[in-house]
Parts: structure tokens; sequence; C-alpha cells
């Protein structure tokens, strides 16, 4: 079974048709005692850190999720799901994540070069780029080098390079996706990013 959370903040109709569709077992909840049980557990997130954070940690359920995963229960973060793995976010002002994963997150448009026009490209990130796979990894077992995936973003993971094991270019290096140990996250949303997202899916079952 898989537990998907469910805090408040999370895109979980898409997200719960999408694992029904590849025939997974699925619960949307907000209970300890159900992420203990699951064999793995997707930590789904839209809008803004300091608000999800907050909302996550009311739940009571960060100790489960520190402990299982330590244990080496698979976890996926998606999108904000993903930032809220990092140590620290400076989305208006500075916040403590979840720091399972080594890093930061940043605002794109801060770090975004000019281009010889004098113009930046639009933030938020929105739309399909291409994925830079930079690892084998069996969380891509089904999908290959610059399949696109599709992005909604204001902010990314930086300072991580030793986790990232995915990346798009966005006139910067953009994390796409991170790993260490049996933590995943995406800053892309695999529920919208049609078969190449549902291939992401599928191996995340797997693990």
């Amino acid at each position: 079974m898989i537990a998907i959370i469910d805090y408040g903040v999370g895109n979980l109709f898409s997200l719960s048709a999408s694992l029904k569709f590849l025939g997974a077992e699925t619960k949307v909840t907000n209970k300890e005692e159900d992420l203990r049980t699951a064999d793995r557990i997707i930590l789904p997130g839209v809008g803004a850190f300091e608000d999800a954070i907050a909302k996550l940690r009311a739940t009571g359920l960060v100790e489960a999720i520190l402990e299982e995963t330590e244990k080496g229960k698979p976890l996926l973060g998606i999108c904000l799901g993903m930032q809220l793995l990092f140590e620290t976010s400076y989305e208006y002002g500075e916040h403590k994540g979840l720091g399972l994963i080594p890093g930061e997150i940043a605002s794109i448009e801060a770090d975004l070069p000019a281009r010889p026009s004098g113009e930046k490209l639009k933030v938020p990130h929105i739309g399909w780029n291409s994925l830079h796979l930079k690892n084998e990894d069996p969380l891509f077992k089904y999908i290959k080098e610059g399949d696109y995936v599709y992005y909604v973003h204001s902010f990314y993971g930086k300072n991580c390079l030793e986790n990232t094991i995915a990346s798009s270019n966005y006139d910067i290096e953009i994390t796409g996706a991170v790993r260490r140990g049996s933590v995943y996250g995406t800053q892309f949303h695999p529920e919208k990013s049609g078969n190449v997202g549902l291939n992401i899916l599928r191996a995340f079952m797997e693990l």
C-alpha cells in the first residue's frame, strides 16, 4: 500500500488517479499508523514552503516520516513535497525543512542570468522541460534521457549536486530529481507528465 500524506496542501486527486490507473493500492491519509504500515509513502505539495511545513508538523506525522525513512521505506516528495525534504528554504524568509536531503531551496528568479536582450526567462517556471539523467537509477528504469516532464515552481533545490539524479535547463540548472538512500524527490509533477510521469510512478511502485 502507498500512503499519500494529506496535510492540506497536496494535489491529491490527480496523483491518486494516476497510481490507481497503474494498479496501485493507495490510501490518502493523515494518520501515523497508515504511514507505519504502508510499503511506500508519497509527500505531495503545492503552495508556499512556510505554510506547508507548518501544516505538516501540525499533523504530528514528521516523526513517523523520519523514522520510517530511516528504516529504508521508500518516500517520494513531489514538487513542494520535494522541497520540504531539504534542510532549509529561503522562500520569503528562512525556514527549516525535514533535513532528509542536504541543501537548500532558493529563488529561481534571483539566480537567473539576464539574456543578451537584458530580459530574464519568466518565473514561475511553468511547462514541459526535458530531463538530463545524471545517474542510472531505479526510478528512471522506464524512461530515457531527454524525456519531457511538467514543472510549475518558482523555487528550486540548490547546493545539492551530490544527491541530484536529474536536472533540467532553464538558463540555470534546475534540480529535477533528488535521491538520498530510499528518499526521493521530484520537482516536476509525475502525475501531470503523461506517460513519462506514469513510468516514473510505476518505477517508484517497484522500489
